[in-house]
């Protein structure tokens, strides 16, 4: 029987690819949405779009050698504790309809920030920065994004969630090549 700090061990090995790459393909059609359609399409594709980003990491996951399916037959107590930050992150919009009734240029806002919370505990169970990092940079970014770009905030806020992914998979590359240092049976 392994120890909980095995299980974050092991965990915390993952590759972490297929998750932000899902969540960076979905903010690149809403802030292209935001371009060339229309407010009410644009809400519609953020809530569609955002409700699925987990769904398409499931199956880019197939081909980053992460294998979401494969994985949870392994019974990692993290896994759990990460798909509770997912679900976290769903109930959240229960804050960001209400606003979105009242301004429907809060939604990239509301929406943006809360579901990324997520990354807070996955820091913790990872222990490494860039969950800090994403999480912290997304909240202050997309905050700025909203009061200098009023009229823009469906395409502004979007793209910026979609470089601070790209930043993270950056971060994660390099995380992995100093992997093999870190490692502990």
């Amino acid at each position: 029987m392994k120890t909980l700090e095995q299980h974050r061990i092991e965990f915390s090995n993952r590759p972490f690819i297929a998750t932000p790459l899902a969540g960076l393909i979905i903010w690149l059609f809403i802030g292209l949405s935001g371009i060339f359609l229309s407010t009410e399409a644009t809400v519609w594709i953020l809530f569609i779009g955002t409700g699925s980003i987990v769904y398409l990491a499931m199956f880019l996951s197939r081909f980053t050698g992460e294998n979401f399916s494969e994985q949870r037959k392994k019974k990692n107590p993290f896994d759990q504790l990460f798909l509770f930050a997912v679900g976290q992150s769903f109930l959240v919009y229960a804050i960001a309809i209400p606003f979105f009734r009242q301004d429907i240029s809060s939604l990239p806002l509301a929406v943006g920030i809360l579901t990324g919370t997520m990354w807070l505990p996955f820091t913790w169970i990872i222990q490494h920065w860039v969950g800090i990092f994403h999480a912290v940079t997304r909240t202050l970014g997309l905050l700025a994004l909203w009061y200098i770009f009023p009229d823009d905030r469906f395409v502004t806020i979007p793209f910026a969630i979609v470089a601070i992914y790209i930043v993270t998979l950056i971060i994660f590359r390099n995380r992995k090549k100093q992997l093999p240092s870190i490692v502990t049976s």
